[in-house]
């Protein structure tokens, strides 16, 4: 940027310099020169460091260099400066013939891009760049060929990926594409000298080379600053912010810089201060508690152990179900972020249906954060079916903005004396949206941060400076947990704040969270092996990195429920003359059934006799409208009783599958779960009797005041239990013994054994994961012949998961060459994408939509009308133009994952084929993006159809149900 002290990098440069090109438009022939890109990208990477970039984030690059922060930013606006010098090569500037003919007239000889043909693509101007870098500050400032490669990788890696070592040898070996041979030789390598000194001097990097010529950077430093240069560069090659010459060849730099940070107008991080609040103020004040509500043992020892750890670290909450885990972990949040100085938070979830739920609980305490007020932060929902959240939606309309650079002398807006929350335009995108402040989104969002892709560096900046708070830590296999370990061990390198939630997680799994942050640590191998001895609950666990970790056991709110045991035939004629027996008095049951088919043959029995309107059916086959108006009935009649309506007074039964395990506060009389994993059965006996009605549940129905669990999915006579086989397919049969073995005295004494909620959560789910728990007797070889497959079957998803993994933290100077070598490419939250970092066959999602005897396509008959009254059923979608916006987005809301019988290869080929035969041109232009690209499912006015050998019925009530032709 021009100034008197600095006179901006043109000035410094002779004529052949000013003529090396950077931007080109082939529409309008607008151009940039490489000087001016170098000044926008060093000048808008100094403004992301003042204005935009975390407190930690800036301690983490900034800790290793000697001038500190100063050092920080001054490292980072030189390496923006330069991060495009492969530019200025024969292999980049040959490709424009009218901007290369300007250099060659300067006496910049190179040859056509035709006759450098594909030797060109040895020298992308990242690696280019990497290698001018590195030999200028070995020959003009003496530093040793093995301490560049921690600065230069940043200029190669700033496309996404960093250069490996072959490609580095390969490049050494084509010099004449870093400087065409002969007389103009010299007169290359004098203009890439001259760029390079200009920004040394511009940036006032010159006399700080030598005193960083001892640092060892850390890597995480290096992708930190790999990330600030990449989204500098974004910025800065934005044409609607930093328009091209001849058009703004006029302006001086600093105006231009001006008009363009103020018109990208980015949210500042969430920057707040230590609460003062004791416990129960704090969380009183945050999540608007009654008057006379006091916070929960849980969340005050939480609060406290947070602030005893004297910094950032993990925190592991296990508590039972409904003790307010998500309030203590946003209470820890807040007093981590200031802490560490982290500017946001990413509350990452199991499911798209959990993150919706998360999302407006996350709006509100953001809202009552008194260190919001009057700012503007940055939000997001992070996972494909976003912009179907009206919660989110809502903020994307409110926050439209146009990222175009503005005129200086226009006023600017007033903020709102409130918390403005928005979600940013410019922070959208796949590489972008994750860098948001405050983000709610599938755990896949932050296992991509351990899978090898590209653009691996954005994923990292985006976590690097929140608080990450990880939910249901139970629910992720060995395939995720080899992601999950990994990638909290990057989060502990970077000191980030991680809080981790469950109800019922395994001990030796809370050991390898706890290890996997915390590193090579100097504390003895006791420390941990104290943690996986811990039996207490409930039980809080923190650990700073390389520290020993610490435990904590606060006391228990005193709510609890026993629940009687009773293994139950699986017979579907036999349980529903149970359920007439329980219900003859009223009441409502749930049945959990570990398969979308077991549901819908259950429901069809129990409809025969209790009548449609007394059975309600809840799976994963639903179109998400549907699926999400299920979720939304269900809280509204079986929530707490403070808040329910409509909770039937009669018999009623609701049949659902694993829906009805997670996140979801409802409340049944009567529980009928097919055998699972221990844990999983705990989380169903969370939905039994969970709120008091009434003095000793005096307002239930006589027969049912007393919590009582079916567990059925089994056959009960032989010795050794046998599961049915879709249990089987879906848990396995080792996880399923165990969980037969650890409630084994529980069936056995009913009445008077009953399982204590939450006193035995713990208990029961060591039993059923420990390795060293006795066996019931004459159930040993089915064990070991179970427990023989398993083992295998993790072993397996170990090794496939670590194929595309991230290595571990290299040693501090080590360059990131090669960090993602041997990786996926690109990622995002797509089925493919998720699939990569869940061991599960990639789903084919289709978008349900009806057709009409006359051919006519229109969204599906029964959806509910809009907020404002306006109809979506019904809607035509012509297929010779776009659909309206309203009818196009309707369509869109009914996507739908088809089961797993279409994730096996044949049948997917087949059916992929098939869908294609719906192909409507007028539907993929730019302006249908809720339909473009889609697969489209057709049903028929009687909302069946066909589809690669199988038969498809769909309803409102039930879902889809697949059968074979």
């Amino acid at each position: 940027m021009t100034t008197a002290s600095h006179p901006g990098l043109r000035a410094r440069l002779t004529a052949p310099a000013r003529t090396v090109w950077a931007k080109h438009d082939r529409g309008t022939d607008g151009w940039l020169p490489l000087w001016r890109h170098m000044e926008d990208s060093a000048a808008v990477a100094g403004l992301l460091w003042d204005t935009w970039l975390p407190r930690n984030v800036r301690a983490l690059v900034s800790t290793e260099l000697p001038g500190g922060e100063r050092d920080g930013r001054r490292l980072a606006v030189w390496l923006a400066g330069v991060h495009d010098i492969g530019k200025a090569t024969p292999a980049f500037a040959c490709q424009v013939d009218q901007l290369a003919d300007r250099m060659r007239d300067a006496g910049l000889e190179m040859r056509s891009a035709k006759a450098l043909g594909p030797d060109r693509r040895i020298a992308p101007h990242g690696l280019a760049g990497q290698a001018l870098l590195g030999e200028w500050l070995r020959e003009r400032h003496g530093w040793a060929r093995k301490q560049v490669g921690q600065l230069t990788v940043v200029v190669g890696g700033h496309h996404g990926v960093p250069p490996e070592p072959g490609q580095i040898t390969a490049l050494q070996r084509h010099g004449h594409l870093l400087r065409s041979p002969g007389p103009s030789r010299d007169i290359w390598q004098r203009v890439q000298g001259e760029l390079l000194d200009a920004c040394a001097e511009e940036y006032r990097v010159q006399d700080r080379l030598d005193a960083w010529r001892d640092v060892r950077l850390p890597q995480t430093a290096q992708v930190l600053l790999t990330s600030l240069v990449i989204v500098a560069d974004w910025i800065a090659s934005n044409a609607d912010l930093f328009p091209y010459f001849p058009q703004d060849a006029a302006r001086s730099g600093e105006e231009r810089v001006a008009a363009a940070w103020r018109g990208l107008d980015l949210p500042a991080p969430w920057s707040p201060p230590a609460p003062t609040e004791d416990a129960q103020q704090l969380i009183g004040s945050r999540f608007g508690l009654p008057d006379g509500a006091k916070a929960r043992p849980v969340q005050e020892a939480a609060v406290e152990l947070a602030r005893s750890m004297g910094g950032p670290g993990l925190m592991v909450i296990e508590a039972p179900m409904g003790e307010g885990k998500t309030e203590a972990a946003l209470a820890v949040a807040e007093i981590f972020a200031a802490l560490s100085g982290a500017g946001g938070v990413f509350f990452a979830l199991p499911t798209m249906a959990t993150g919706n739920a998360m999302f407006p609980r996350l709006l509100d305490w953001i809202d009552r954060l008194p260190s919001t007020r009057g700012a503007q932060h940055s939000v997001l929902l992070a996972h494909s079916k976003a912009a179907l959240n009206e919660h989110f939606a809502d903020l994307m309309r409110d926050s439209a903005q146009q990222i175009v650079a503005v005129d200086l002398d226009a006023p600017k807006a007033p903020r709102a004396a409130s918390a403005e929350l928005v979600a940013h335009a410019w922070l959208r995108g796949r590489k972008k949206a994750m860098l948001a402040s405050f983000v709610a989104g599938t755990i896949d969002q932050l296992l991509f941060a351990g899978l090898k892709s590209r653009h691996l560096a954005m994923r990292h900046l985006a976590v690097a400076g929140k608080v990450v708070v990880i939910d249901e830590a139970h629910a992720y296999d060995t395939y995720m947990s080899v992601y999950l370990d990994r990638v909290l061990a990057w989060l502990g390198a970077y000191g980030v704040p991680v809080v981790v939630l469950s109800a019922t997680l395994p001990s030796g799994r809370r050991r390898e969270l706890v290890e996997a942050y915390a590193g090579a640590a100097d504390a003895p191998e006791e420390a941990f092996e104290a943690v996986a001895r811990a039996t207490a609950y409930p039980l809080l666990t923190a650990v700073r990195h390389g520290s020993a970790p610490v435990t904590r056991t606060p006391g228990a709110s005193g709510r609890g429920t026993d629940v009687v045991l009773e293994p139950f035939v699986d017979d579907t004629d036999v349980l529903v003359d149970r359920l007439a027996h329980e219900l003859e008095g009223g009441g409502c049951a749930l049945v959990v059934r570990n398969t979308v088919k077991r549901v819908l043959d259950t429901a069809k029995a129990l409809r025969a006799r209790f009548g449609d309107e007394n059975v309600t059916v809840a799976h994963s086959c639903f179109v998400d409208v549907d699926r999400a108006a299920k979720d939304a009935d269900l809280l509204k009649r079986f929530g707490p009783p403070s808040t329910a309506q409509g909770r039937p007074s009669g018999p009623h039964i609701v049949v659902a599958s694993q829906v009805a395990e997670q996140s979801l506060d409802v409340d049944f009389d009567l529980l009928v779960s097919d055998l699972c994993p221990v844990d999983l059965l705990l989380q169903r006996m969370g939905r039994l009797h969970r709120h008091q009605r009434g003095s000793d549940q005096q307002d239930r129905p006589e027969r049912l005041r007393r919590a009582r669990c079916l567990v059925t999915g089994a056959d009960w006579d032989p010795e050794v239990p046998v599961p049915v086989r879709g249990s089987v397919a879906v848990y396995g049969a080792y996880a399923l013994l165990r969980a037969a073995a650890a409630l084994l005295p529980h069936f056995e004494q009913g009445d008077v054994h009953p399982v204590r909620l939450p006193d035995d959560i713990s208990p029961l789910v060591q039993a059923a994961y420990a390795d060293d728990t006795d066996e019931p007797a004459g159930w040993a070889d089915a064990l070991t012949d179970a427990r023989e497959r398993y083992e295998d079957h993790r072993a397996d998803q170990s090794d496939r998961a670590s194929v595309f993994r991230l290595g571990k933290v290299g040693v501090p100077g080590k360059p990131l060459f090669g960090w993602v070598a041997a990786g996926v490419g690109d990622t995002d939250d797509t089925p493919a994408g998720r699939a990569q970092v869940r061991d599960s066959r990639e789903n084919l999602e289709v978008v349900v939509v009806q057709r009409r005897n006359d051919g006519t396509l229109t969204t599906l008959p029964w959806l509910a009308p809009d907020r404002h009254g306006k109809a979506l059923g019904g809607l035509e979608l012509p297929r010779d133009q776009v659909p309206t916006q309203r009818a196009a987005k309707a369509a869109a809301s009914c996507g739908l994952r088809l089961p797993m019988q279409f994730s096996y290869a044949d049948v997917m080929e087949r059916a992929i084929a098939e869908l294609e035969e719906l192909y409507v041109p007028a539907w993929q232009m730019k302006d249908s993006h809720w339909l473009s690209g889609q697969l489209i499912l057709a049903l028929d006015e009687n909302c069946q159809t066909h589809l690669a050998g199988f038969s498809l019925s769909y309803s409102e009530s039930d879902g889809l149900e697949v059968t074979r032709d």
